[in-house]
């Protein structure tokens, strides 16, 4: 594994010293900051390959941290970390852009797998963007994937990272059924096995924006009881 550069975002310092030691046994370089605003502008001056970010945080807590971050449509992958359990923080850190979430104890041996799994996309995605699939134009969608821009019927529409992820990922292969299940571990990058709902807020989200109308979508349809596929016929 190439050297990355790795943020931690952590108040608890014998919690950093531990993830300090182990990510360097991976051969990461690590820098670290203890308060959520100070931690932001270090995630937004410089560049990482991953971000793992504490919740609770003094000064800016995890989840705006992890949404201003993603307003800047940074594709940083974010780990969140945390001591709570509940299904609804996991779900929030899931739709504030967060590509994996670890609850507080975690085994050293789990959070590698999981460092693992986000550096192997990321790289898997760096070859998904290749020259070839740089410009998609489906009848007046235009997708520009190095710029991430899309444009529609000359009007730009903003996406979020995962909206934008969504998009490219259908558009690239017209006709192909993707399930719930699929398209978390494709786009989040993790699976996360009982939150298909989230995909779904986010297609709802994606309609809202490229379907003149929502209940007769033109480009991304619904596959009865698998998924979602992008419109072949356009």
């Amino acid at each position: 594994m190439d050297s990355k550069n790795v943020l931690i975002i952590e108040d608890d310092s014998a919690i950093t010293e531990l993830l300090t030691i182990h990510l360097s046994d991976l051969g990461c370089k690590i820098s670290a900051e203890k308060n959520g605003q100070n931690g932001l502008t270090r995630a937004l001056a410089e560049t990482f390959e991953l971000i793992i970010l504490d919740v609770m945080l003094p000064g800016l807590n995890g989840m705006e941290v992890c949404r201003k971050i993603r307003q800047s449509d940074r594709q940083t992958p974010i780990l969140m970390l945390t001591a709570r359990s509940e299904e609804i923080d996991k779900v929030m850190g899931l739709e504030t852009g967060a590509d994996d979430y670890l609850t507080k104890p975690f085994s050293v041996r789990e959070f590698i797998a999981r460092v693992r799994v986000i550096f192997r996309r990321n790289e898997e995605k760096a070859r998904y963007s290749s020259p070839q699939s740089a410009q998609i134009t489906i009848a007046d969608l235009e997708i520009d994937v190095d710029k991430r821009k899309v444009m529609l019927r000359g009007d730009r529409i903003e996406l979020s990272p995962r909206e934008f992820e969504l998009i490219v990922l259908l558009a690239s292969n017209p006709g192909r059924s993707y399930s719930r299940k699929q398209l978390l571990s494709l786009v989040w990058g993790y699976d996360f096995e009982g939150y298909e709902h989230t995909v779904n807020t986010h297609i709802n989200r994606l309609r809202g924006k490229i379907e003149t109308d929502v209940s007769n979508p033109t480009y991304i349809l619904t596959t009865w009881g698998i998924g979602y596929r992008f419109n072949e016929e356009l």
